[in-house]
């Protein structure tokens, strides 16, 4: 398994909350990115890849005459787009127009994953979210009508604003409308976002209140939560990500993408213009780091990664000869779960995961 990722750093504007690679008012870049990252792909043509991914940003914000030419130049180095076992593309409701939909059909575009985040509209302009809940709406049921029947959409939990009643509510109309798969992430305040400016605080107890009731209208409804953030209906996991929390192979195309490929993994500069003006002035690659894991530092990525999804992880030797005092004291606490040859988090280890995966990566005690 391998999966192609590119990434469109471009959007209307930074919501509150963002600390992703993109880059509003820089519309007037897109056409030199779209050079860069067909010549990005020629270092990839023809690596069999078995997902497609296409994240941002927000891609959706790219014109129909440019996705156009970005699906042409996927066709080109990587095979049709519609050759994919799975292809995901990302939007938000206020770009995702009809034309746009026409055009993801047309390629055979298989997965959207549409940035919701709430309901309610003073939850929305509280998080800096540029739809209304009605263009949301209008965007899921276009979606439906051309015939798109596997789609994600992202909600988020103890936000400004958010009450008991409200996210309720959230959880209550998006169960009604059914999409195949949820992703309900918890507000984190990053440094450099307009939050941390604003000086927003997080509320840990409060999520994990919140993130409680997903859990269990989502069960009731169907759902399996089958990674710390993620719920899909069966059968309609993330290919694409999966491959990542079993470290699988990836190449990653366009600024700050990662490709992991032979035990090496690069990942390019982060700021639009350096990674342009590298890639179109004759530079191999816009790389801002390069590393090969090897030992001990490797295997406790893989178990980090792999102990993201609920259902677990199978341990190897190696896992239990370098990680088993770890694995025996996270058993104690009651934070992972042992069983046989097999370790998956607790209730409690979903909670307080990054506490978990710290004992996985370097610096060892």
């Amino acid at each position: 398994m391998r999966g192609l990722y590119i990434h469109i750093p471009f959007c209307s504007g930074k919501c509150h909350y963002c600390d992703f690679i993109s880059f509003p008012d820089k519309a007037d870049c897109i056409e030199d990115y779209l050079d860069a990252v067909e010549k990005e792909m020629r270092f990839y043509t023809a690596i069999p890849c078995d997902t497609l991914y296409i994240g941002g940003g927000t891609p959706s914000e790219l014109s129909v005459p440019q996705l156009r030419r970005l699906f042409k130049a996927v066709d080109d180095h990587f095979g049709p787009v519609c050759d994919f076992a799975e292809s995901t593309f990302e939007a938000n409701p206020e770009s995702l127009t009809q034309d746009r939909i026409m055009l993801l059909r047309q390629y055979g575009m298989k997965r959207i994953s549409v940035g919701l985040q709430s309901f309610n509209a003073d939850v929305l302009e509280n998080l800096g979210r540029r739809h209304t809940v009605e263009r949301f709406l209008d965007a899921y049921l276009d979606l439906r009508q051309v015939g798109f029947s596997n789609i994600n959409i992202d909600l988020m939990c103890a936000v400004p604003g958010q009450t008991r009643e409200v996210f309720a509510e959230d959880l209550a109309r998006l169960i009604k409308l059914g999409p195949e798969h949820v992703s309900v992430y918890g507000l984190q305040v990053e440094d450099g976002t307009r939050f941390a400016a604003d000086g927003v605080a997080e509320d840990g107890d409060l999520a994990r209140e919140y993130f409680d009731m997903a859990r269990a209208e989502l069960s009731s409804a169907g759902y399996t939560h089958y990674e710390i953030s993620n719920f899909a209906k069966p059968g309609m996991e993330s290919r694409h990500n999966l491959n990542y929390w079993e470290n699988g192979e990836y190449i990653g195309i366009g600024c700050s993408a990662t490709s992991y490929l032979s035990g090496v993994r690069k990942t390019n500069a982060p700021m639009l213009e350096h990674y342009c003006s590298s890639m179109l002035t004759g530079e191999d690659m816009a790389l801002s780091s390069c590393e090969k894991l090897a030992g001990k530092e490797k295997t406790g990525e893989t178990m980090m990664l792999g102990l993201r999804k609920l259902g677990g992880m199978r341990l190897t030797p190696d896992m239990k000869a370098e990680f088993g005092n770890e694995l025996s004291s996270l058993s104690r606490r009651g934070l992972i779960a042992l069983e046989e040859d097999r370790a998956r988090l607790t209730d409690e280890g979903v909670y307080i995961s990054n506490e978990v995966f710290r004992c996985f990566v370097p610096p060892f005690d």
